[in-house]
């Protein structure tokens, strides 16, 4: 089955943030992640894929040192609906005692980043502060899961870009669409 076109979806999406919007909350988020480690140098875990690029720009946003490394579960599969979670990568770097930052493109019902946190707490880790550029509001949030720094609200609809696939098509795009809404 062929995926549905990147372009078709865009002659009607509606742009909810252009870049400059983001960038301007991504700095503030850096001022205010930085502010919450007061001198820690975090375990930096980008969320992959969707937090590439959200991670990358918020990065370069914290005036300390961080250390890297990447988790990789997935609940979608290149789907629009979630599944079971599957493990691609779990984080390679030591989170015994340490504080760990996630960062990820949205938080949506959450349960990718609940089971991402939990391990990290189960390998040790200290605490663990949630960054995601994106937060849908609805009542459908797992129990348990909030971030700790937001950068935008959207709505309850399909939305793409900064990171964020359609049909794992329009991550690079620099801003955030969202779908019309259907009757």
């Amino acid at each position: 089955m062929p995926r549905p076109a990147l372009a078709d979806a865009l002659k009607t999406a509606e742009l909810l943030y252009d870049r400059a919007t983001l960038d301007g909350v991504i700095r503030r988020m850096g001022g205010e992640v930085h502010g919450a480690l007061r001198g820690e140098v975090p375990v930096y875990l980008t969320v992959m894929n969707g937090g590439l690029i959200f991670a990358g720009a918020l990065a370069l946003a914290i005036p300390g040192d961080l250390e890297f490394d990447y988790a990789h579960a997935t609940r979608y599969h290149g789907g629009t609906h979630g599944q079971e979670l599957g493990w691609i990568q779990r984080p390679r770097t030591d989170l015994a005692g340490r504080t760990v930052l996630l960062a990820d493109d949205i938080l949506d019902e959450g349960y990718t980043l609940r089971a991402i946190r939990d391990h990290c707490l189960a390998a040790g880790a200290r605490r663990v502060l949630i960054a995601v550029l994106c937060e849908k509001r609805h009542g459908r949030t797992a129990p348990g899961i909030r971030a700790d720094f937001v950068g935008v609200a959207v709505p309850d609809r399909y939305v793409f870009g900064f990171g964020m696939d359609y049909h794992e098509q329009g991550r690079n795009l620099p801003g955030i669409y969202a779908l019309k809404e259907t009757a």
